[in-house]
């Protein structure tokens, strides 16, 4: 029995420990959840952004980096790496939670488009959470003799392949919006695609374009100073910041396109890390001052479960995949 009595140094180590000694001591059930919520973040946290700065995601990101910082007690800073080289570095990156990703909904199309594609939009990544969604409202040139989506549709019908849509690249919101337009409204009209957001919409007030999807704010400045005319919103429902304005679903009621942003994870990333981070994004798009600055985007929260995230991708990927065929897009 001697043996089994803690020796006089052993006995003075546990009543340094103290409290905190039982405070480490796991709970069976609850520990892994625990260990990421108190473990987690105990360094700085990556936002990878693959657009760059200034654009819709990279705002969300700030957005989002700003409050996180607050509540976690760490410093989280997104780093802007436009394109597949971002896309890329955040798949590769070690998933221990320290690196996420805030991307657009034109990452299901990602392999559809790119040739050389170094990682698999659904396979290398998990879902954190959905952040919000950009309603895009149609802007057709002052001067073009339409004053509705239906106007734009039946001027269309009557001129095939005369009237062009530019958009900001195949990826881009700008353009799956138009083209799932075009498709369920079986109208012929000429994709054009430019270098960004600027050029697209420059195309738009010279009349070399005559269709653009634009968000909201964009929009409404640009109509107000006579250089565009908005005739839809791409929302299911019509935007209570332009009630006059119908939804192209009144008018292609097939149509049904949600241009959102989300926050993944490389594949691998603890499941507790996963939960903690969504759960601390709903209460960031909760806060007044965030809802605020997504407002000012045009941009509506949206959270919603990992779960529900990582089906969302594996559903838009095929679908995406499918609109693209029939548009005669595929691998470049």
């Amino acid at each position: 029995m001697k043996g089994l009595k803690p020796t006089l140094a052993a006995a003075a180590a546990l009543l340094a420990l103290g409290t905190a000694a039982v405070a480490q001591a796991p709970a069976p059930a609850q520990a892994p959840a625990q260990a990421g919520e108190r473990g987690w973040p105990s360094q700085l946290v990556r936002i990878v952004v693959p657009f760059s700065a200034g654009s819709i995601t990279d705002n969300l990101a700030r957005i989002l980096a700003d409050k996180l910082s607050e509540l976690w007690k760490q410093q989280v800073i997104v780093e802007n790496r436009p394109g597949l080289p971002g896309t890329t570095s955040a798949a590769k990156a070690p998933p221990d939670g320290y690196t996420l990703m805030l991307t657009s909904n034109g990452h299901t199309v990602a392999g559809t488009v790119n040739k050389n594609i170094q990682f698999d939009p659904v396979k290398d990544f998990v879902g954190v959470s959905k952040v919000a969604s950009v309603p895009l409202v149609a802007i057709v040139p002052p001067d073009l003799a339409v004053r509705s989506l239906a106007d734009f549709v039946a001027l269309a019908k009557d001129k095939p392949g005369k009237l062009n849509f530019s958009s900001a690249g195949v990826a881009s919101s700008s353009f799956l919006g138009s083209e799932l337009m075009k498709q369920g409204a079986a109208i012929d009209i000429v994709h054009v695609p430019y270098k960004g957001v600027p050029e697209a919409v420059t195309a738009v007030i010279r009349n070399d374009a005559q269709l653009y999807f634009a968000p909201i704010p964009n929009a409404q400045e640009l109509a107000t100073s006579g250089k565009v005319r908005m005739i839809a919103i791409n929302s299911n429902s019509r935007s209570a910041k332009l009630p006059d304005l119908p939804t192209v679903k009144e008018t292609v009621p097939a149509y049904d396109y949600d241009s959102w942003f989300a926050v993944l994870a490389p594949a691998g990333t603890p499941g507790a890390v996963v939960s903690k981070v969504n759960a601390d994004i709903a209460r960031v798009l909760k806060m007044p001052e965030a809802i605020e600055k997504l407002d000012a985007l045009g941009a509506v929260p949206s959270p919603g479960t990992p779960q529900a995230l990582d089906a969302q991708l594996v559903r838009e990927t095929e679908f995406y995949a499918k609109v693209l065929r029939d548009a005669g897009v595929g691998i470049n």
